[in-house]
């Protein structure tokens, strides 16, 4: 099992693999949880978008390992734009999920969903409102970091223009393909931790020769070489899955790509589209 942490910006650790709940069930989740506890992992990362909170507080709950033992994350539902509908949701998060704290909870996008790439409107004083509750929430204790997800250089700019506390993470999609190098530069040289949700590409990535025959080369699977690569960027890799198989799996990524490969894959054409596996686009997913 991978277990290599990062500290983020104000201290804290966080597991730099973790285990992404995306699309399972919320009467599934505990279950979830607890497979992959038993496993190794430590960190796990819903949202109020996922409709799984339940489930996953009831598996971090029943694991049988102590709770600050692990790194609970949750997302504020990119639709609250105001402090009141934030502050509300934080609170209801973890009315939800059972734990006096979250160990990090992050704004979940920019925009809200129905607007993703599909508006101008970056929602910038709706951003620094939800913002503000979360600044409050962790003062009082409520959350061990905060971050944001989705956010593009300028969405963090004018972020912090008013921010008293900067982000420790921007959670954003990052695999092998779809690599915003820019962005994950900008972030890591501003000393916030990036997130790279969905490393194997919704699964879209499994259908590439070229990443296929580098897989065979280093002696390992497609899903694991995606996971590998991004946790050579730097980033924290957030593979999703309730497949207890795929999880032990996707942990065993204790092998080195070399640099000449690393510079190949951050190269490969992109992805234009996720076809049937998510519906999204090629930023911006729901993760």
């Amino acid at each position: 099992m991978y277990q290599n942490t990062l500290t983020l910006n104000n201290g804290v650790k966080i597991q730099q693999l973790g285990l992404g709940t995306w699309f399972i069930p919320d009467d599934q989740a505990a279950e979830a949880v607890k497979a992959a506890v038993a496993l190794g992992y430590r960190h796990i990362d819903t949202a109020q978008a996922y409709g799984n909170e339940r489930g996953v507080g009831d598996g971090v709950r029943t694991c049988g390992v102590p709770r600050e033992e692990l790194f609970v994350v949750s997302k504020v539902a990119a639709e609250h734009k105001t402090y009141e509908s934030a502050a509300a949701s934080i609170d209801e998060t973890l009315a939800k999920m059972g734990p006096d704290y979250l160990d990090m909870m992050i704004i979940h996008s920019p925009q809200p969903w129905v607007e993703v790439n599909q508006s101008e409107n970056r929602y910038v004083e709706g951003n620094r409102a939800a913002w503000r509750a979360l600044e409050d929430a962790y003062k009082a204790g409520k959350l061990k970091a905060i971050g944001i997800s989705n956010f593009q250089v300028g969405d963090i700019e004018s972020l912090l223009e008013t921010a008293e506390i900067k982000p420790m993470v921007n959670q954003i999609l990052c695999h092998i393909s779809n690599t915003p190098l820019e962005l994950v530069e900008y972030c890591q040289k501003n000393g916030i931790a990036v997130e790279a949700y969905s490393p194997i590409a919704h699964g879209e990535i499994l259908h590439q020769p070229e990443i296929q025959a580098m897989a065979e080369k280093y002696g390992v699977s497609v899903p694991q070489l995606c996971i590998r690569y991004t946790l050579q960027l730097g980033t924290i890799s957030l593979p999703k899955t309730g497949n207890p198989e795929h999880m032990k799996t996707n942990a065993e990524v204790d092998f080195e790509i070399s640099a000449e490969d690393m510079d190949v894959l951050k190269n490969i054409k992109h992805i234009e589209s996720y076809g049937a596996n998510s519906g999204f686009p090629v930023y911006g997913g729901k993760l």
